[in-house]
């Protein structure tokens, strides 16, 4: 068992997947035809204006948006089946107010902003699949022409469950797999079944097999920390026996990191902190200031708040709800324009900035 002083930011997707999606040369070819499939003149001008936007502010230290986000995500709900020990829906620790996504409520959403959205991630806190609307969702959202993600711990793939996953149109499903064998998964996945997690991906494979679907890219994504880190090849081993399309191996944002942590890797490409001449650790980020994020993407929360990114858990820093205004009045609004002027001063000194990855490899 992890014990409690090991601050371990894991969900069942680490946090910053959630903050951007910007397609690399990793990026699985098909995968990368998907997305591309989605661009509209519309949503392409829009990208060069938020591009425009974040090189200029960047430049000149005074915060220019003219564009609307590229990428959101938006929250299913805050509940979960497990009881990860360092993540806020397992801990069942929120101080905001916790509960599901209404559909209605989100159809009004992706209304206003279906025009300009090209990335949608089903993910922040919690798992997506406890929300009895969640595949409804992202049919919506795939029949408006916007790539569609979600991340989850898999124990809820049953035969159905992934059939209706694979004709929802799902694009992409991150299944969270971080050990081999049952007594290493449940170090951190507490009340997970490692067997759920295989039966439930080998349901996903089946029926987009049955379907002739392309669709969704199935992606193990494994957080490399130190008790796991001598199982990755093994995992690479079960994942081509399944036929998974991808495996994406992922750094761990660990907290309290400055006088070292058990859980850091000892394999240093799978860290993201080092140790300096002093023994004392810091991460592998100058933490500048400016952040791709705030110009391009944000986090809708189950109830409608505005958050900056994934790193605000908690929603500490409420940039407005949408239940009191339109998206585009908060996104071009005083409170957002003030968050990214105090970022391109000061971010050292935002809270949510101090163990940021932005700037650090997050995949190895």
């Amino acid at each position: 068992m992890i014990k409690k002083k090991r601050r371990l930011a894991v969900s069942p997707v680490n946090s910053d997947i959630v903050c951007t999606f910007v397609p690399d040369m990793n990026t699985h070819p098909r995968d990368l035809f998907n997305i591309a499939s989605k661009l509209s003149l519309k949503k392409a001008a829009n990208a060069a204006k938020v591009l425009g936007s974040f090189y200029y502010s960047r430049m000149t230290g005074s915060p220019k948006q003219k564009g609307l986000p590229v990428s959101i995500a938006i929250e299913p709900t805050t509940s979960c089946n497990l009881r990860c020990p360092e993540c806020p829906s397992g801990l069942r620790s929120f101080s905001r107010p916790t509960g599901m996504l209404q559909r209605n409520f989100f159809e009004k959403t992706i209304d206003e902003l279906s025009d300009h959205l090209l990335y949608l991630i089903f993910y922040f806190q919690g798992e997506p699949y406890l929300n009895p609307d969640f595949l409804d969702m992202v049919k919506y959202a795939s029949g408006k022409k916007i790539y569609t993600a979600t991340s989850t711990n898999a124990h809820y793939l049953n035969d159905e469950n992934a059939r209706r996953t694979v004709e929802s149109g799902l694009d992409r499903l991150i299944i969270s797999i971080d050990g081999t064998t049952q007594d290493v998964y449940e170090q951190y996945r507490i009340g997970g079944s490692l067997e759920k997690v295989l039966e439930g991906t080998r349901n996903i494979l089946k029926w987009k097999k049955e379907l002739k679907s392309k669709t969704p890219h199935t992606i193990f994504q494994y957080l490399v920390v130190r008790p796991n880190e001598h199982q990755i090849d093994d995992l690479k081993k079960i994942a081509k026996e399944m036929g998974v399309d991808e495996v994406a191996f992922k750094t761990a944002q660990v907290y309290d990191f400055e006088n070292g942590n058990d859980l850091i890797p000892t394999i240093d490409k799978y860290a993201r902190y080092k140790k300096k001449p002093d023994g004392k650790w810091n991460i592998k980020n100058n933490l500048l200031n400016h952040c791709w994020k705030m110009w391009h993407s944000c986090v809708l929360t189950w109830d409608g708040t505005v958050v900056p990114c994934c790193f605000d858990k908690d929603a500490s820093h409420s940039l407005g709800s949408l239940k009191q205004k339109t998206f585009k009045e908060i996104w071009f609004g005083e409170a957002y324009q003030e968050f990214r002027k105090n970022l391109l001063t000061s971010r050292s000194k935002i809270d949510i900035c101090t163990n940021c990855t932005e700037g650090t490899k997050v995949w190895a």
